[in-house]
């Protein structure tokens, strides 16, 4: 391929249509996540005008299924997507997104409902790890950044889109049973990611893994500028591959000292991004709005607020990426995000109940999400697509995202108990397990920033290891 700006250029936007199409996986996330705010107080009614009778103890079996679904998901898609690809994989996971929209929207009891929002929890989950990982192994290092920081804008987009067209249908359309519509329009992105896949090119780390060099090769030269990037591409992949190859399945791997210390950092940093206390604010902002004296009616439309705010940060920190290091970001995200919860803290405790409360813990509240959503959500994702081995990307990204899911899971259910119980306190104990996460990423998170896979992949060994394989192995290649 010629190395000429026309090329280059035309080499971006195929990368980027790629991206575009593999996202609508991470925008039904999206969706699926934020729509269940608008339908549950709907869903409350009883059967005879249009819901479901939901008690409090039904809407969270309905809220949480999702999210034990995601864990579920997850786990299993990651295993799947090493063994059969992540395309396979992904046109699965669209079904189940698509049987999952019209099992909820058409859901005639509480028992239905629970388990169709399981089965989509088992797509969104299976989206999660597998969308960025199928990025990231067809970027460049020069373009994954921001390749894969699109799957972080799609989800928060999709957050958007469900808080906007909640209200808009509530609004237009005055019938107790526009909760299914709402529900319902989940299925255009589960037809638009199954109809997509036919348009993505299988990733070549998982054709090399399965000894398919031709085919990677191929794959590789459409969507790199020169020649030269491709073979350099080729003989990491092949290098890589053959000293896989001395070793046993992927499970096995994972006794290995240096894997399970990189597995532990993704599930440490599932734990730093849900214990930002960020899904406790998108799923709880109008409770916490309210416990300053803010109508109920207000609350709900600042809530579209944060859609908004955490798409506007998306970009800014998809801009950001390559700019400045993952690490960097990450720590300068974590930082704001303590002084946010401080000053929301400060805010509910110690000011009274007027309009000027209410307005300085929302600017908390959209200054928290400003940053959470343009420095940790985005290079979450990520690390996550970047920091594990080629031979074991799936099945270790699946375990940390799954366990990420639970983190969620466990943020969701106490949030209201502690808000209940301490008040504002409780954004102060957030701000205290922050700072510990601030200690964790200094102390253990490494730099990837402008590496390849291969790369990277030699980078953790060498730094978990004790640097043995450099002494070994790598003399290999």
């Amino acid at each position: 391929m010629s190395s000429s700006p026309t090329a280059v250029s035309a080499s971006a936007k195929i990368l980027w249509r790629i991206a575009a199409i593999t996202t609508m996986g991470s925008l039904g996330f999206g969706y699926d996540t934020g729509v269940i705010s608008g339908a549950l107080p709907f869903m409350t009614l009883d059967a005879a005008h249009g819901g479901l009778g939901l008690t409090p103890v039904s809407e969270g079996l309905v809220a949480s299924a999702l999210i034990f679904g995601g864990a579920f998901g997850a786990l299993f898609a990651g295993q799947l997507s090493d063994r059969y690809g992540r395309l396979g994989v992904l046109k699965v996971l669209a079904l189940l997104f698509a049987l999952g929209a019209l099992g909820t929207a058409c859901a005639p009891d509480l028992t239905i409902m629970v388990i169709t929002r399981f089965i989509l929890g088992i797509a969104v989950g299976g989206a999660s790890s597998t969308v960025p990982v199928l990025i990231a192994e067809l970027a460049a290092p020069r373009h994954r950044g921001r390749l894969v920081c699109q799957s972080e804008l799609m989800i928060v987009s999709g957050q958007c889109l469900a808080y906007v067209a909640s209200a808009g249908l509530a609004h237009l359309f005055d019938s107790p049973i526009i909760w299914r519509y709402m529900l319902a329009i989940a299925l255009i992105p589960a037809v638009l990611l199954y109809i997509g896949m036919y348009f993505v090119p299988t990733s070549p780390r998982w054709l090399v893994s399965k000894g398919r060099i031709a085919e990677a090769k191929t794959t590789l030269t459409g969507i790199r500028d020169t020649q030269r990037e491709v073979d350099q591409e080729m003989r990491e992949m092949i290098a890589q591959h053959k000293v896989e190859q001395k070793h046993s399945g992927a499970w096995s791997k994972l006794k290995q000292p240096w894997m399970l210390k990189l597995l532990g950092i993704g599930i440490g940093l599932g734990f730093v991004i849900q214990f930002t206390g960020v899904n406790a604010f998108m799923y709880y902002t109008p409770m916490i709005l309210k416990e300053t004296g803010m109508g109920t009616n207000a609350a709900l439309i600042a809530t579209i607020g944060n859609g908004v705010v955490s798409v506007l940060a998306t970009l800014v920190g998809m801009w950001l990426i390559n700019r400045m290091g993952r690490r960097t970001m990450l720590l300068m995200g974590l930082t704001v995000v303590v002084f946010a919860q401080i000053f929301l803290g400060g805010v509910v405790n110690f000011l009274p109940h007027t309009l000027m409360q209410s307005y300085l813990a929302l600017s908390g509240v959209l200054l928290f999400l400003f940053f959470m959503q343009m420095c940790i959500g985005p290079v979450y994702w990520l690390l996550m697509s970047e920091l594990f081995p080629t031979h074991a990307r799936g099945l270790m990204n699946g375990i940390a995202v799954g366990v990420f899911w639970i983190f969620n899971a466990i943020v969701a259910m106490v949030f209201p108990i502690l808000l209940s119980v301490l008040g504002g306190m409780t954004f102060f104990l957030f701000a205290v397990i922050n700072i510990g996460s601030i200690v964790f990423c200094t102390l253990w998170l490494p730099e990837t920033k402008g590496l390849s896979l291969e790369e990277i992949e030699t980078l953790m060994e060498q730094r978990f290891s004790g640097g043995k394989r450099v002494a070994g192995e790598a003399r290999a290649y």
